[in-house]
C-alpha cells in the first residue's frame, strides 16, 4: 500500500510500504476516504512543533471505511467512521475531571504518532466516531476541524443579534464565521487577505473588515483564530467592557494590557482541541442540518498521488481546507 511519509522537516515522500499487521482486539482497520491537511500537518512539515516527532506519517482529519475489526471492536465492516486522533489515558487526574483534551499523556496522529495519511491504517475502536450514511464525505471530513470551534463556542454565550468580531479566517476562523452566522450573531469577519474576506462574506457575515479598519468599535465576544501576536492583542482592544475573547489561535507569545483587562472586566479562555465523543456529537448534529453553510470551507480535493501540489496550495495560504482524496483515481 502507499502512505505519505516524513523523514525530517521539508522531507515529504510517498512510499510504498506493506500493509497493516494484525490486529488487536479493540482495533479497526480503515480504508482511507479522504484526509484534510491542517495547519498542524505544515506546522510538522516545516519542522515548527517542537513536539512532533520524526520520521512519522503525516495526517490527522480522518474520513474512511472499516475493512477489518478486531474481536472486541463493535463496528460493522463497511461503515463509514472518522477519528478522533489525540489519545487520551482516562485515568490521570485531567481526564477523571473530564478534560480528556489536555491528558497529561496525550498523543495526537501526525505530530509525535504516525497519522493516518495512508491508504489504510489501524486505530483503536475507541477513537472512531460511526458516521450517518447519508451525510456526504465533504462533510463528514470536517468534523474533526469543526469540533475545535464547537468546543471553543462552549466557553461563551452566542446568541441572535451578539456582536461577535473572528480574526483570522483560515480554515477554523472560517468555521467559526460559519457557526457564529448560523447562531444569529453579527459577524465582522477580520483578516489581512481579501480574498478570505471575500469566502468570508458567502456566509452572509454582516461585514469583512482588515485589522486596521477595526477603530473605536468594541464586541461582546472575539475569537482569535490567526494565532499571530498582532491578532492576540486586537483581540483584546476590540473587547467589550464585559465581553469575553477566546483564544482559539497558537501565538506563541504577545503583550497583555493587563489593567485594560481588569478594568474591562475581561473573560478570556483558552481552548485547544475537544472532548470525545461529545464535542464530536454535537458537531454532527450541526453538519446534518442541510441549512448549515460550510460548502466555502473546502477550497481543493486533490488526489493524494499529487500530493506535492495539495501541500504547496496549503502552504501559501491562499486557500481554504484543502483535501487528500484517497479513493481510486478512476472513481474520482
Amino acid at each position: 500500500m502507499l502512505e505519505l511519509y516524513l523523514s525530517k522537516p521539508g522531507d515529504l515522500e510517498l512510499r510504498e510500504v506493506q500493509s497493516t499487521p494484525s490486529l488487536k482486539d479493540d482495533e479497526v482497520k480503515v480504508k482511507l476516504i479522504y484526509g484534510g491537511i491542517c495547519g498542524s500537518d505544515i506546522g510538522v512539515y516545516k519542522g515548527k512543533i517542537n513536539h512532533a516527532s520524526y520520521p512519522i506519517r503525516p495526517g490527522h482529519e480522518l474520513l474512511g471505511t472499516i475493512i477489518e475489526t478486531g474481536k472486541d471492536a463493535t463496528y460493522e465492516v463497511g461503515k463509514r467512521i472518522v477519528v478522533q486522533p489525540n489519545s487520551f489515558c482516562g485515568e490521570c487526574d485531567l481526564c477523571v475531571k473530564g478534560k480528556t483534551n489536555i491528558c497529561r499523556h496525550k498523543q495526537s496522529l501526525g505530530i509525535n504518532t504516525n497519522g493516518g495519511f495512508s491508504e489504510e491504517f489501524t486505530i483503536s475502536s475507541k477513537y472512531v466516531l460511526p458516521i450517518p450514511d447519508e451525510m456526504s464525505d465533504e462533510r463528514a471530513v470536517l468534523i474533526e476541524p469543526f469540533a475545535v470551534i464547537v468546543h471553543a463556542f462552549k466557553k461563551i454565550n452566542i446568541t441572535k443579534d451578539t456582536s461577535v468580531a473572528i480574526i483570522g479566517c483560515g480554515t477554523e476562523g472560517m468555521l467559526a464565521v460559519a457557526l457564529a452566522t448560523y447562531l444569529g450573531a453579527r459577524v465582522t469577519a477580520i483578516d489581512i487577505s481579501q480574498t478570505k474576506l471575500d469566502k468570508a462574506s458567502s456566509f452572509g457575515v454582516t461585514r469583512t473588515a482588515h485589522p486596521q479598519d477595526i477603530k473605536d468599535e468594541t464586541f461582546d465576544v472575539v475569537i482569535e483564530a490567526a494565532g499571530v501576536k498582532q491578532s492576540v492583542e486586537q483581540a483584546i482592544q476590540i473587547a467589550s467592557p464585559g465581553g469575553s475573547v477566546v483564544l482559539v489561535g497558537l501565538a506563541p507569545e504577545a503583550n497583555f494590557p493587563v489593567a485594560q483587562v481588569v478594568r474591562k472586566e475581561l473573560n478570556i479562555h483558552g481552548t485547544i482541541i475537544y472532548n470525545f465523543p461529545s464535542d464530536f456529537l454535537q458537531t454532527l448534529e450541526y453538519l446534518m442540518q442541510d441549512n448549515f453553510n460550510v460548502e466555502p470551507i473546502i477550497s481543493e480535493i486533490i488526489h493524494f498521488t499529487d500530493y506535492q501540489r495539495a501541500y504547496e496550495a496549503a502552504i501559501s495560504g491562499q486557500y481554504g481546507k484543502i483535501i487528500l482524496n484517497f479513493k481510486e483515481e478512476h472513481s474520482q
